[in-house]
């Protein structure tokens, strides 16, 4: 079931997306989060509106996704980045999809124009996840991140929600 993230939720939404940072390249980061950190980051979402929903099955969450501002200056105002996580257990299985497809619900029912996806260029998965749901490629930026020990490529893909 997609539904929109609560606080009870905030355990598993921080397992999922330590292990992006601690064992992918999902997220151009470090160091883990807490749950301290996660609920500050829910309560700055809610009051921006921007939804958090996950994927729950039998009462645990196994995968997330969110939107929000792609750059802090108002022209950009109708276009939204959006991250998508999911435990890495359920990989495969449909969840990032109907996920995803949630979101760009929400986003063009919100108004906006434009969705907007940065992604490392080598995760084929969510490459192919992106080009299915008719996100087209605009460019690719390279060596932009450095982690593992190895410079990283990000991938801009986007989806114009009206049309």
């Amino acid at each position: 079931m997609i539904r929109l993230m609560t606080q009870d939720d905030l355990f598993d939404v921080v397992d999922i997306y330590n292990y992006a940072i601690e064992h992918t390249t999902a997220v151009y980061s470090y160091e883990p989060v807490d749950e301290i950190e996660r609920l500050i980051w829910y309560v700055e979402k809610e009051k921006k509106e921007e939804p958090i929903i996950v994927y729950e099955l039998d009462g645990r969450v196994f995968g997330f996704a969110t939107y929000g501002s792609f750059r802090n200056w108002p022209a950009y105002r109708y276009t939204v980045e959006h991250s998508v996580y999911v435990d890495p257990n359920y990989h495969g299985r449909g969840v990032a999809t109907q996920l995803l497809t949630e979101l760009i619900r929400l986003a063009r029912e919100s108004g906006y124009h434009t969705m907007v996806a940065g992604i490392d260029a080598d995760n084929v998965a969510s490459i192919a996840l992106h080009e299915k749901l008719n996100f087209r490629h605009c460019g690719t930026v390279t060596e932009i991140g450095h982690k593992f020990g190895r410079w990283l490529d990000l991938a801009f893909y986007q989806l114009h929600l009206e049309g």
